[in-house]
């Protein structure tokens, strides 16, 4: 088949590699339909990745048709359309059948395209181990648009927006304005934020951002914006989608007393200089890391069928596999307003 496979620093190449087969009972076969270059992917197109291998098959975004199952898929059968989960679990114990695949209590856990170990979906096909718990059909009503959004980026956002405490009439702030950072955005007034405000260096990102009722703020004056907006009380929840050390600095200065700040961009620094004296004095939440991407399906569905959320408004790019290439260095360069990369094998 063929694959999206990284050697390097901004070496991703379409290439042949071998199909995927079935390894465990569990297993099942999918060939894809359309998969998606996430913002955490650049940290691997970078060369700051996750393990030391070398022509792997990058992506952890896809759906696409089942193809073929091992004998204890249950739930699944051969020609189903499904949504494969970005975050996988072993689909056997209690947290996994769950939905929360990051508490897996078997060391299942994992993510697609970081490393040999569990191949990526940037490909033409690809193996989901725990089947029955890491896809779900394409239900009635989605677009495969809209269900390669919830695959990741969608779930993420929504998770950092709950994750940010987010309550009725709320003064909300986003920092980083990607495909997540705009469906965080939309994601905060659905949880029931009064205003949002919407930070980015890339005024066309600020001013999508606007489209879905935000106030956009350039970030170089963000904290006396919104000092001189709220009357000094700052925001209570912040949400920070890009995961620098500026930005979750800036982060922490824009929420107020008792706020709370969700980080749900990919991290890359080792150490950071907590504000912990400052943090304690106003009696802050921070909380970080990644979605179970299933926990948050059972939300998701019902508020993509209604409309209330679009995420396939967000797809700016759709390439063949065989442009992959060329597809991260647009994604990597912000060209031509590049925002969600959908690519078709």
């Amino acid at each position: 088949m063929k694959a999206l496979r990284y050697y390097g620093a901004r070496d991703i190449r379409c290439e042949s590699m071998d199909d995927p087969t079935i390894a465990a009972e569990g297993d099942a076969i999918i060939k894809v339909d359309r998969c998606a270059i996430c913002g955490s992917d650049l940290h691997i197109y970078h060369g700051h990745g996750f393990s030391e291998d070398m022509g792997f098959c990058v992506g952890h975004e896809a759906v696409g048709e089942v193809v073929e199952i091992g004998r204890g898929v249950k739930r699944l059968k051969i020609g189903d359309k499904v949504m494969i989960s970005a975050a996988v679990g072993c689909g056997a114990c209690r947290s996994c059948i769950a939905g929360n695949v990051i508490a897996c209590e078997n060391n299942g856990g994992g993510c697609y395209g970081l490393s040999a170990k569990l191949q990526g979906s940037q490909a033409e096909a690809v193996r989901v181990p725990g089947a029955d718990y890491n896809a779900q059909r394409i239900p009635a009503g989605i677009t495969a648009d809209q269900a390669l959004m919830m695959t990741d980026a969608l779930a993420t956002a929504w998770f950092g927006a709950k994750n940010a405490d987010i309550k009725s009439g709320a003064t909300v702030a986003v920092v980083g304005l990607g495909p997540i950072g705009l469906m965080a955005v939309e994601s905060a007034y659905i949880l029931g934020a009064a205003r949002v405000y919407a930070l980015d260096l890339v005024p066309e990102r600020r001013a999508l951002a606007e489209k879905a009722g935000a106030i956009a703020v350039d970030p170089a004056n963000a904290k006396d914006f919104i000092r001189e907006a709220t009357q000094g009380r700052m925001c209570d929840s912040v949400i920070e989608a890009v995961g620098g050390e500026r930005t979750v600095d800036l982060a922490l200065r824009l929420v107020g007393r008792r706020g709370t700040v969700s980080v749900i961009g990919v991290c890359q620094e080792r150490r950071f200089a907590f504000p912990l004296e400052r943090a304690f004095a106003a009696g802050l939440t921070f909380r970080i890391g990644t979605c179970s991407v299933p926990e948050t399906w059972p939300e998701l569905i019902p508020l993509v069928q209604s409309g209330r959320l679009k995420p396939e408004r967000y797809i700016s790019h759709v390439l063949p596999l065989s442009d992959g290439a060329k597809a991260y260095s647009i994604f990597d360069g912000r060209q031509d307003g590049a925002l969600k990369m959908v690519l078709q094998p």
